[in-house]
């Protein structure tokens, strides 16, 4: 029988036959491309051929194509779709993919074509595009260790597969973790819970085959648990459970693997020259040192700790009022910042809710794309992997643009968080290749599925992303859609945030999911007094994760990670009652993959440009200026990798920013 992964895919947009692939398929898709892909890097490296940009780098960029298409489609399902076959296939797969990256980055014929470019750069007649890709190239194969031999060689290709193996370890066992832990909640303990909470309980309770409803570690639903349930004991319970994913000892803990990582990322830089990780990863990056990443940190900090501290000592003060006495522990921030919110703005989640279902957020979501850029979206039918995941042809002036996939309910076989992907980017090189881009979440399901604040911000956010690859207008794959610096990948995104919150886009599309009647101006005003409320707490747990990654990365590794986090925190004075927003066991982001490692600092970095690009608009006096959003799309989100991200931003916007408007958006400048 034809293996559907390897042949030509004929239905709708070239979309994967979902339906006609099997979990048994992907194993012997993965073998035949791999072997094409060894012989296609072969053919580059040992041609007679005299070394050109057509016959190194074009070839370069075509020769994993059957690779790619295979690893699109078996990542995404992998993450958002696990089964116990594609986990072990994983964990098979991870060594291997390894090995092959390091078959290409380190073949000395391959290396020694790209030197011969990059030396003769100037004679080549490069276009600008060619030029950076070129040199991306070449910085890839140095910093991959292609200038080491013998044993040093031998070793990199080692701690690579090595690291490999343990961030896919440490992945599954947070999976599993977050998928085997439940409680059923009785009628008496859902006393006090709104109505969308225990919604939320009862079809997680269904999803899960319980009798009734339960209370998982999905953030969707563990939240808005601690901020509503009024019963402190289980809120311990429920909060405890939650950040001791990773950290529960045996098979699934994680802390052994996180130090042995930790320890060979440490060598793996020390092999290339850099005196420890974090200056090796930050090298390419818009900060380029660690100090100026503990700068940007330390100048936010000081503000939230102070704001921190004081929204404790009220919240201390309402717990008491209570007949509490004592501390206030971690389980009571949530509980009493909501009482609190109540109370000061006269509103809470519960009234915000109704107003913002899913149906309605992606209306908002895909209007505002369509006021900013043009775009049309119009849905069309699967099969797609999973039966929750629904799709929408992307179109411009009537010209097909991408395929967007939303996936957005929390299902124990999908990980925790958000995130964004591309089961297929864009390129015009050997055919003009338009994206096939995934938009995952973890939202709790209902009838309708209703969002918090939070949530619709989450969904804006991955949109954002999105964007970035659908609007990618490049000719090479290897720097196109959200193939740029760690640092600016979050520009677009945490950008698009911004025009949830725009009056219009709420008074349009904020209705009542049951009467269709507008969020009423009050509380919309509300919403916008409310904006940067508790923002010393969410910037306290956020800054205190990227400070520990930073620690983790900037010197020695540690032997014991978990006595290093205790004194960062420590160190820093961490108000007793906040804690991580990722503890080193359950730090996903870190340790599930080099991606935020020594970078998790990067949401911040990124936020000090977005909060300035927003006011582009502002300045401009509207929202959606035609003007400002061509600028955006052309030097941000369809430029890619093209350029270095501080020459495509100063393009954008004429200078780079300052961290007074990031300061200003939280809520924080006027401690500074």
């Amino acid at each position: 029988m034809t293996n559907p992964l390897l042949t030509d895919w004929t239905g709708p947009f070239a979309l994967p036959p979902f339906a006609e692939i099997k979990d048994e398929d992907f194993a012997p898709a993965f073998d035949v491309a791999l072997t094409e892909a060894r012989a296609a890097i072969a053919a580059i490296a040992e041609t007679p051929e005299a070394p050109s940009f057509a016959n190194t780098i074009d070839a370069l960029e075509l020769a994993e194509a059957a690779l790619d298409r295979v690893s699109g489609v078996f990542y995404n399902l992998a993450g958002a779709d696990s089964t116990p076959a594609r986990e072990a296939l994983m964990r098979d797969l991870a060594p291997k993919m390894a090995a092959f990256s390091s078959e290409v980055t380190m073949n000395a014929g391959l290396f020694a074509r790209i030197e011969a470019l990059w030396g003769a750069r100037d004679t080549l007649g490069l276009s600008p595009e060619q030029a950076r890709v070129l040199e991306l190239y070449h910085q890839m194969f140095v910093r991959s260790g292609a200038g080491l031999s013998g044993e040093q060689a031998a070793r990199m290709a080692a701690i690579k597969e090595r690291l490999a193996v343990l961030s896919t370890a440490f992945s599954q066992n947070l999976l599993a973790d977050e998928r085997d832990w439940f409680r059923p909640l009785s009628e008496e303990e859902l006393e006090g819970l709104p109505d969308f909470v225990i919604e939320a309980a009862r079809a997680a309770g269904a999803e899960r085959g319980a009798a009734g409803p339960v209370l998982t570690l999905n953030r969707s639903l563990i939240v808005p648990f601690l901020q509503f349930s009024p019963r402190r004991d289980l809120r311990e319970i429920a909060y405890e459970a939650w950040v001791a994913r990773g950290a529960n000892g045996g098979a699934t803990d994680n802390r052994a693997l996180a130090a042995e990582i930790l320890s060979l990322r440490e060598e793996r830089a020390n092999l290339l020259g850099f005196k420890s990780f974090a200056d090796y990863k930050l090298e390419p990056e818009m900060a380029k040192t660690p100090a100026q990443v503990r700068d940007l940190l330390m100048r936010v900090w000081a503000p939230a700790r102070a704001q921190a501290e004081r929204d404790a000592a009220k919240l201390t003060a309402m717990m008491h009022e209570d007949g509490i006495n004592g501390d206030l522990e971690a389980w009571d921030w949530r509980y009493y910042s909501e009482k609190r919110r109540a109370a000061e703005f006269d509103f809470d989640e519960g009234q915000l809710k109704p107003y913002l279902s899913l149906e309605a957020m992606l209306g908002a979501m895909f209007d505002t794309a369509n006021r900013l850029f043009g775009l049309e979206f119009r849905e069309i039918e699967g099969p797609f992997y999973h039966p929750d995941v629904r799709g929408w042809e992307v179109t411009r002036g009537g010209q097909h643009v991408a395929v967007f996939l939303g996936d957005y309910f929390a299902r124990g076989s999908k990980r925790s968080g958000a995130w964004c992907s591309a089961m297929r980017s864009q390129r015009k090189l050997g055919a003009d290749v338009r994206p096939i881009v995934v938009n995952v979440c973890n939202f709790a399901k209902g009838d309708p599925a209703l969002l918090s604040h939070d949530d619709a911000r989450t969904l804006f956010h991955e949109f954002g992303h999105a964007l970035h690859q659908m609007l990618s207008d490049v000719t090479y794959q290897f720097i196109s859609g959200t193939s740029v610096a760690r640092d600016f990948v979050e520009l677009p995104s945490q950008l698009y945030e911004h025009w949830l919150d725009v009056p219009e886009v709420l008074e349009k599309h904020a209705r009542h999911w049951k009467t269709g009647e507008a969020m009423p101006a009050a509380l919309r005003a509300k919403l916008e007094a409310a904006a940067t409320y508790d923002q010393g707490f969410a910037t306290v747990e956020y800054v205190a994760s990227a400070l520990v990654d930073l620690a983790f990365h900037e010197g020695a590794a540690p032997a014991d990670p978990m006595a290093m986090q205790a004194q960062v925190l420590a160190d820093l004075g961490m108000p007793r009652a906040i804690r991580m927003r990722h503890a080193t066991p359950h730090f996903a982001h870190v340790f599930s993959g080099d991606g935020y490692s020594a970078g998790y600092y990067s949401y911040m970095w990124s936020e000090v440009m977005d909060a300035d690009a927003f006011a582009a608009f502002e300045e401009a006096g509207d929202p959606f200026d035609p003007a400002t959003a061509a600028r955006l799309e052309k030097y941000i989100l369809a430029a890619g990798g093209s350029r270095a991200p501080d020459s495509l931003y100063t393009a954008f916007r004429g200078k780079m920013p300052g961290v007074e408007a990031l300061l200003k958006g939280r809520g924080l400048l006027e401690e500074v």
